[in-house]
């Protein structure tokens, strides 16, 4: 009979149709648990013989030495960066980094905090530009505070605390600048018809890229009326299906600042599929410098980011505040533009294009 693999904590966790923050808890014996639910925890561990690993293990004793990043989705570049320079920074300090994602869920988002919380972990951190409505503010705002009474810390990463007297740590990029920088680049080269793709209102990372767009243009002489916000959001596929849109409809625009280098990907793709060039029939830009940016077709403008540095960066804020409490709570990083082949001189006349490269009748 085939080895069967290790017994996870979730298959505990189902087979006593509870939770794996539960399981965890009674496992730990070190928080209280209604006698019932403890003893069906621990009659399905021992019918599946679950054994906990040895990491595990460490955090019930060491929770303070851990540090846990939650992110919207592992598999995005940026993401993957920042989670990088956590553990690398982490590991500089002989910390133990655990990395989590999300899915754009907020209640999964707030399933993690509370288990890092019962683990002790000493710092959390959440990564990423977020919609910074009410709902979040206060969402945050009982991170914080919980983390704080069980004496762990909270760490925002690429988006900013929503109160300044918050017990918490924010690190971030300029955003705005490096969109105004990066617009201004496109400027130089002799646009005045230029698109932003990628919008998402709320959005607090996507809004300082409109607003940094928005005073680019502004700075140049340009009217107000000829910001172009395109709200399509994050991601290849949406911005494939945007910038599709756009070809099929107009012709009035020479370039493109994407929201993101995945923005700009897909759509790059979708000039491809038009029938046009990159740079020849449209300039394209993105924001972040993702590795594969400078692999693109053609390799990619872009902004470049301090992804790992940002990780980096949290991580030392918090570990100097054990040392120093007047250790300031927030930090900007800088940004600069990264110049490829992706720009080059505006067309003077382009006809509207459907994907194929036919001209729509």
């Amino acid at each position: 009979m085939a080895a069967r693999g290790r017994v996870t904590i979730r298959e505990v966790a189902q087979r006593a149709g509870v939770s794996p923050a539960t399981v965890s808890r009674v496992l730990s014996g070190n928080y209280p648990v209604p006698p019932g639910t403890r003893t069906r925890v621990l009659r399905a561990a021992q019918s599946l013989d679950y054994v906990a690993a040895a990491h595990a293990r460490a955090l019930v004793g060491g929770g303070r030495n851990t540090v846990a990043v939650i992110l919207r989705q592992v598999t995005n570049p940026f993401y993957a960066q920042v989670a990088e320079g956590v553990e690398a920074e982490a590991a500089d300090h002989g910390r133990l980094c655990l990395v989590s994602s999300t899915g754009g869920s907020a209640h999964r988002e707030m399933e993690l905090v509370q288990l890092m919380r019962e683990e002790g972990a000493g710092l959390v951190i959440l990564v990423g530009g977020i919609i910074e409505d009410d709902a979040y503010r206060k969402r945050v705002a009982r991170y914080a505070q919980a983390l704080d009474a069980a004496g762990s810390r909270l760490a925002l990463c690429g988006r900013p605390s929503p109160d300044p007297e918050l017990p918490l740590f924010a690190v971030e990029f300029d955003n705005e600048a490096g969109a105004r920088a990066i617009t201004s680049h496109l400027i130089s080269a002799g646009h005045r018809r230029i698109v932003f793709l990628g919008g998402l209102p709320g959005n607090t990372a996507l809004d300082a890229r409109v607003a940094g767009y928005r005073a680019a243009l502004a700075a140049h002489g340009l009217e107000p009326e000829a910001a172009d916000v395109i709200d399509c959001g994050l991601g290849r596929s949406r911005g494939y299906h945007a910038m599709s849109q756009l070809l099929g409809e107009r012709a009035d625009f020479t370039a493109v600042v994407a929201g993101d280098d995945m923005v700009a990907a897909g759509a790059l793709r979708a000039v491809t599929d038009a029938g046009l060039r990159v740079p020849d029939d449209l300039s394209v830009v993105g924001y972040n410098d993702i590795p594969l940016a400078q692999d693109f077709n053609p390799p990619l403008t872009t902004v470049r980011t301090p992804a790992e540095e940002l990780g980096r960066a949290a991580v030392r804020l918090a570990l100097r505040a054990e040392d120093d409490p007047a250790t300031a709570t927030r930090h900007v990083l800088g940004t600069h533009i990264v110049v490829r082949h992706s720009v080059g001189a505006p067309t003077p006349h382009r006809s509207p294009r459907i994907p194929g490269g036919l001209t729509p009748a």
